[in-house]
């Protein structure tokens, strides 16, 4: 018995430190195959070296003789038991580090996304500021009587960009609230050469990302030519309860690389990505240029 005990705890206890040793030095999650092979190896030696010496020490303590055959048996019956035991901690701390290692890199992500999603919503603010002041410039040049009203008026639209920066939905009537004020300082601009119909029942249960509409109307009054002769028309509708329609009559115009952001489509684009399976949807025909954005959340009453 006390052989046993003493057989048990030093195996234990010593292949436990040897393990946490050899951890130091080589990784299991760099170097699997190699830190496998060492500690196979370096824990037969461990085992054989005390069960051996062991034997030897309680044969000089009882004054007694162990055969070889027992020694040898002793020796193969301690490593069997002894990789058992290690092959179960083993497999214990790969799941154990395993499901860290999973929340880890799903924290990681979530964390990435978010980040992304973030720097998204950061782009909306300077795309927002530096389309308005390009509209400034070109008033200030020919009218400035004109410019100061859109300067008073530029103010107040602004603070709903502020308000809503940090949202990640807005309720629809806020967003088409938000929109008429936009217009408001576009039509300083350009008068009776941009007209706007709406054809929707507010539905308050209905939410877009913010600034999401404005975006696209922007989009249209700035890459589409407006004048006496040719007046952009831009339709804002419902398409059931699934989407809110953007749509405007296409007359191109070359838009210069310093009088663009390119945010536009492709943040709106982005933004839907991390919030939803739904795709924006883009139509492009001859006379006419559609965008569908479907709504993010629909609940029942």
């Amino acid at each position: 018995m006390a052989y046993s005990l003493a057989v048990w705890v030093t195996l234990w206890r010593g292949n436990a430190y040897l393990s946490c040793w050899l951890d130091l030095w080589i990784s299991w999650f760099k170097f699997p195959v190699r830190r496998l092979i060492v500690g196979l190896i370096a824990m037969t030696v461990y085992t054989t070296l005390m069960v051996y010496l062991l034997m030897l020490a309680f044969q000089w303590v009882f004054n007694a003789q162990w055969p070889p055959e027992v020694i040898v048996s002793n020796i193969k019956f301690s490593l069997l038991i002894t990789l058992i035991i290690s092959a179960f901690m083993h497999a214990r701390f790969f799941l154990a580090n395993w499901k860290k290692s999973e929340l880890d890199a799903e924290k990681m992500k979530n964390e990435s996304l978010s980040s992304k999603y973030e720097s998204l919503k950061n782009q909306v603010n300077p795309h927002f500021l530096f389309n308005s002041f390009n509209a400034l410039v070109d008033l200030i040049y020919h009218d400035q009587d004109t410019a100061a009203k859109f300067v008073k008026q530029l103010s107040v639209v602004y603070r709903y960009v502020l308000e809503q920066q940090e949202k990640e939905v807005v309720p629809l009537e806020d967003e088409l609230t938000f929109v008429k004020s936009y217009l408001f300082l576009e039509k300083i601009r350009y008068g009776d050469n941009l007209q706007v119909h709406y054809s929707v029942d507010i539905n308050a249960l209905l939410t877009v990302p913010p600034m999401s509409i404005q975006m696209l109307v922007e989009n249209a009054i700035k890459h589409n030519i407006i004048s006496r002769e040719e007046p952009l028309t831009i339709d804002i509708r419902l398409e059931g309860s699934e989407y809110i329609v953007v749509s405007n009559n296409l007359q191109k115009k070359q838009v210069s690389a310093n009088n663009s952001t390119g945010v536009g489509l492709k943040n709106i684009k982005a933004r839907y990505q991390f919030l939803t399976n739904k795709l924006v949807q883009i139509l492009e025909e001859k006379d006419h240029f559609t965008v569908k954005l479907p709504f993010l959340q629909i609940q029942a009453e």
